[in-house]
């Protein structure tokens, strides 16, 4: 495969390192010139994860999206949900043809509530089956470490779905493949929200008794919304049978991509929707916190957006209306969660 790397946080470079770990040429697009030039000297990515050192022969740096996708087949897309269309929306259709792209995006397209994959239906014809995703748990900063982790990458063909993960299999790096397009996509964002309310909650000084409700609780309501739209495979303890080249059972709702990536993000002190949390359940404002953070909180554009995508799904989803309302309403955290812990079971 001939690998275009569109972003350049920390979640981006940690997947190129990880590329580039195994000897996978990568033409990389990078936010400035400047970050071209310190990466081509110095060997890092000057404002993330610069623990990581590259070998730049197996790099072609670029700020041009279009120039790092023409001649490679396969493009991931490793930029957080709210700037994805700065970047995207003004490439030729034709950039996109005959592509396969690899979402690492864990949120949904603020400007049409869209996930990536239907946006580039709509606007290029990318059709699903060369659209595939890389999910969690998996913090960038573990694998900067190499921190044993695993990747969960899905698409509609198996077959080409396992041909992508084993372009990320390292030592430190396990993969594990799903068909389960949609449903990875919706737990990553929901699992973002959650995790900003078990940041609320720790704000508060709850204590882990009330945490180990609130996130079971919480992964209810997710698996709830999964089932309304749609979303199959969500029996815990159930198995369809097993992978039939690494004889893994075949995922459900208990693997890591959908329980284990809610459990990491709401519990980790890596997460950084746990932080934003943290900060307004300890009385900061959503601006204070915006301006404190130098990294972007996916789940705080996600309580909203999915918040209006439910008002026609129609799921029950308390946990999720309340965190709302508290980011976006004004509610205050205390009165909040004290609503929440009417509904908790």
């Amino acid at each position: 495969m001939r690998w275009a790397v569109i972003g350049s946080g920390s979640w981006a470079t940690a997947l190129v390192k990880v590329l580039t770990d195994n000897e996978q040429i990568v033409s990389w697009c990078v936010r400035t010139e400047a970050m071209v030039k310190h990466l081509q000297q110095r060997h890092h990515n000057p404002n993330y994860l610069s623990s990581v050192n590259f070998d730049t022969r197996l790099l072609q740096l670029t700020t041009n999206a279009a120039e790092a996708m023409e001649g490679n087949d396969t493009i991931l897309i490793a930029i957080p949900s709210a700037y994805v269309l700065d970047t995207i929306s003004e490439l030729d259709k034709s950039v996109w043809q005959q592509k396969k792209i690899l979402s690492a995006i864990k949120g949904i397209l603020p400007q049409d509530n869209l996930l990536l994959n239907d946006y580039l239906k709509q606007r290029y014809d990318v059709a699903l089956s060369d659209y595939f995703t890389v999910m969690g748990p998996c913090h960038a900063e573990e694998v900067a470490a190499e921190k044993l982790s695993y990747l969960t990458f899905s698409g509609i063909d198996a077959t080409a779905v396992a041909g992508i993960a084993s372009c990320f299999n390292t030592e430190y790096l396990n993969t594990v493949v799903n068909t389960d397009v949609y449903g990875v996509q919706y737990a990553a964002v929901l699992k973002n929200i959650y995790a900003l309310g078990a940041g609320i909650a720790h704000g508060l000084e709850y204590g882990d008794n009330f945490l180990s409700v609130l996130i079971a609780n919480c992964a209810d309501e997710m698996a709830s919304f999964l089932h309304k739209v749609g979303i199959q495979h969500m029996k815990v303890g159930i198995h369809d049978g097993e992978d039939p080249v690494t004889h893994r059972k075949t995922p459900n709702y208990a693997a890591s991509v959908y329980m284990g990536d809610l459990l990491v993000t709401c519990y980790s002190l890596f997460s950084r929707n746990r932080t934003f949390g943290n900060m307004i359940g300890k009385g900061y404002s959503v601006t204070a916190t915006k301006l404190e953070m130098n990294m972007v909180a996916e789940g705080y554009n996600a309580s909203k957006f999915m918040y209006q995508i439910n008002q026609t799904v129609q799921a029950d989803m308390p946990i999720a209306g309340t965190l709302y309302r508290i980011l976006w309403e004004n509610v205050k955290p205390a009165e909040g969660f004290r609503q929440i812990e009417q509904v908790l079971v």
